[in-house]
């Protein structure tokens, strides 16, 4: 008998629960394994995750399905499954990367959280250099000791699904309760948790959270298309709505004068918050089809974006109401997802590529430089946050594979 991950069943649950079209066997070609496949596979995710794919070998596969769900005590039909994904989907170069070279040097230090399946996402270093995630479908967050490697996960309360985590000054590690409408707050010590209910019941979905010089958590609400503040010292939550319907508020930074930005994801926008009044103030971008997942803000004020629906780099200067956009060495498919910008250069991803590219630009010399990112000996998985560590290295991941991955970044 198989054993599925926890965070598989909770998977299940959220592919139900968002109406995926995830039929068991829907596009799979016919073959030996075949049954094994629809059995396990699309209990979690749709098929086109298998049909979209780079393609593995069957050493690969066995490595990647491992990372989902343990089949060790069924040895016959991890061979199965492994021998029919590696004859009907073999390497391929259908989305492959442009790599661009370049002078710039960089290595990748991975961990492999334990639970399988869960999604791990969105690290963040904390005071005294440990990194915690996200495990969204795991229902947990977690913590690496990155000087002894030893990681701990915390269990949170039923259905929160958090899809982001961010620490506060004091080091306490909140959580945006993305599936339950809430916002939590674990304390690393004894591991208790306050939880804060959204005080609408339509804002059911906080997505990404960030913490002004203040202490006021400013938070996003994607499909709820709401921007929300939070006093921590009193409980009180603000809900705005967005300017435009359905520009779905994605990713959120605030400014060296403390005035948070958020990406518009549904939309062709920016919008900034005045952290006084609470009054939204929309930026229009220059084409129709930009759609913007997440925001950084340089050290000279400067906003910079992906251009995910379009494959491009942006810019948005405050002063001035420029913008400049670039095309992303992959092209105009390439989906930009993640953004960071670190001691002047701009780093981000392109999500749609197989393999997942991380892009180096230098904004001075307007040069591009990318490399192909691992999940171990292959290359599987999506980067969708990425953050600065405080010596100025990156912090990303790869979700499909429960890799958190360090970038040292070289001088």
């Amino acid at each position: 008998m198989a054993r599925l991950s926890n965070s598989c069943i909770a998977g299940v649950a959220l592919c139900l629960a968002v109406g995926s079209t995830a039929v068991a066997g829907a596009g799979l070609p016919d073959g030996e394994g075949r049954e094994a496949v629809e059995a396990l596979c699309s209990a979690c995710h749709p098929v086109s995750r298998i049909t979209q794919s780079l393609g593995y070998s069957r050493s690969d596969w066995l490595a990647l399905t491992g990372t989902m769900v343990d089949l060790s005590a069924d040895p016959a039909r991890r061979d199965a499954i492994a021998g029919y994904l590696a004859t009907h989907f073999p390497p391929n170069e259908r989305r492959a990367p442009t790599i661009v070279d370049g002078d710039a040097r960089i290595d990748f230090h991975e961990w492999v959280v334990p639970t399988l399946g869960q999604r791990a996402r969105d690290p963040v270093e904390a005071a005294d250099g440990s990194v915690w995630w996200a495990g969204q479908w795991g229902n947990l967050v977690g913590r690496i000791d990155t000087a002894s490697g030893e990681m701990r996960e915390h269990p949170l309360p039923a259905g929160t699904m958090p899809h982001s985590v961010t620490l506060d000054r004091d080091g306490g590690v909140w959580f945006t309760g993305n599936k339950n409408g809430t916002l939590g707050r674990l304390d690393p010590g004894d591991g208790e948790v306050t939880v804060y209910d959204m005080p609408d019941p339509a804002a059911r979905d906080p997505h990404t959270a960030v913490f002004d010089a203040d202490g006021i958590l400013w938070f996003t609400l994607q499909h709820a298309n709401r921007v929300g503040r939070l006093d921590p010292s009193t409980g009180d939550i603000s809900l705005m709505t967005m300017p435009t319907a359905d520009s779905r508020p994605y990713g959120i930074k605030i400014d060296a004068s403390g005035v948070p930005w958020v990406a518009c994801n549904g939309s062709n926008c920016l919008v900034r918050v005045d952290p006084q009044t609470l009054s939204l103030s929309e930026i229009s971008l220059p084409h129709a089809g930009t759609r913007v997942r997440r925001l950084d803000i340089a050290g000279d004020g400067m906003i910079w974006y992906v251009s995910s629906g379009r494959g491009r780099l942006g810019r948005y200067d405050p002063g001035s109401g420029e913008v400049r956009e670039w095309p992303s060495p992959s092209g105009p498919r390439s989906h930009p997802y993640a953004i960071a910008v670190v001691d002047g250069i701009v780093w981000y991803n392109e999500s749609e590529m197989r393999p997942d590219a991380l892009v180096r630009f230098d904004p001075e010399a307007e040069s591009f430089q990318s490399w192909p990112i691992p999940s171990g000996e292959f290359y599987a998985g999506i980067v969708r946050h990425m953050r600065p560590t405080r010596d100025g290295d990156l912090l990303i991941h790869q979700s499909a594979t429960n890799r958190i991955i360090r970038v040292e970044i070289g001088d």
